[in-house]
């Protein structure tokens, strides 16, 4: 085996001591850093490369802390109108996953730079730390892989807003297998249609 191949059976041993020690360490430093900031080099280089970084220009790793948990509506003294159904203040579940929300926000505060994908490094009880990997896409390095190009087209726009990374897909629902068919058909709505939709054929 080569020595990215003894790093990821490190990491799926989490709670070895060799790992709690690093994991310890690391969110104790993470924490006192700002919330976005860019990283010198991968935390996990094997997992980074598994999912498209190249160690070139053209290449960046931001970091983005994002606190764990429910979050509470933004109304004025709990004032949210309306019927009691939609009452709610304190017990909302986000409905994408942090993975995603990481990568949004270092889309939205890096807007020059493309998300590619990202990866979870640390948490603790208060926060999950990812690493986001962001490309130029101006940048010739970029425009002269093939591997990468695809890239540069303008319908990968923001495609971390619109759920098309591999942390959005999941939390749409999509993939392959038993996991995921509940959006055969593309969606969660268009598959819920399909299946409450009486179709009765007539006989000529």
């Amino acid at each position: 085996m080569g020595a990215y191949k003894y790093m990821q059976e490190l990491y799926r041993k989490k709670q070895s001591d060799v790992m709690r020690f690093i994991l310890r360490v690391r969110t104790w430093n993470l924490r006192h850093l700002n919330t976005l900031h860019r990283a010198p080099q991968s935390t996990r280089p094997e997992k980074a490369r598994r999912l498209g970084y190249k160690h070139k220009q053209g290449f960046v790793i931001y970091r983005v802390r994002v606190r764990r948990g429910g979050r509470k509506r933004q109304v004025a003294k709990g004032c949210t109108y309306g019927k009691p159904r939609s009452h709610g203040v304190n017990e909302l579940k986000p409905t994408r996953n942090h993975q995603s929300i990481a990568e949004e926000r270092a889309g939205k505060r890096i807007a020059s730079l493309s998300v590619l994908n990202s990866y979870w490094i640390a948490q603790d009880s208060t926060y999950k730390y990812y690493e986001v990997i962001m490309i130029d896409r101006a940048h010739k390095a970029v425009r002269r892989d093939p591997a990468i190009n695809w890239i540069v087209s303008s319908k990968h726009n923001h495609r971390e807003l619109r759920g098309l990374t591999s942390a959005g897909k999941k939390h749409r629902g999509l993939g392959k297998g038993f996991k995921y068919n509940k959006t055969i058909g593309g969606s969660r709505a268009a598959a819920w249609k399909r299946r409450n939709t009486l179709s009765l054929r007539r006989r000529r």
